[in-house]
């Protein structure tokens, strides 16, 4: 297995994390109402947020260059961390028990993966 280049690995936690905003954008759109069945789809805060999905399709093409093919989706589980952060400090979602147990395995797995994958 190759050894994963700092630059190119930071670019795609930096992917997953504007996907994780761009998804919180869909949510705060989807929790408006709107006066006909087009705005809801078609209206700045979706448009963005697909734009955003879009740009960080690219961006992690280009750190799957850097990166091994092994190492995409250990990176990518660090979404769950930033979905988690959104959802306390934007929606006011309360955290439980299992939630941070589980937060804390996904972060040990991050971890242990990155050290001795």
């Amino acid at each position: 297995m190759r050894k994963p280049e700092p630059l190119y690995a930071a670019l795609f936690l930096f992917a997953v994390f504007i996907s994780a905003l761009s998804q919180v954008m869909l949510k705060k759109s989807a929790m408006k109402q709107y006066k006909s069945p087009l705005h809801e789809y078609v209206n700045p805060l979706v448009i963005l947020a697909y734009g955003l999905l879009f740009g960080t399709t690219l961006l992690s093409i280009i750190a799957y260059r850097g990166i091994p093919l092994s190492l995409g989706p250990v990176l990518e589980s660090s979404s769950y961390l930033y979905i988690t952060f959104f959802s306390v400090t934007i929606f006011h979602e309360k955290l439980n028990n299992k939630k941070i147990i589980g937060l804390i395995f996904i972060l040990a797995g991050i971890c242990i993966y990155s050290l001795f994958g």
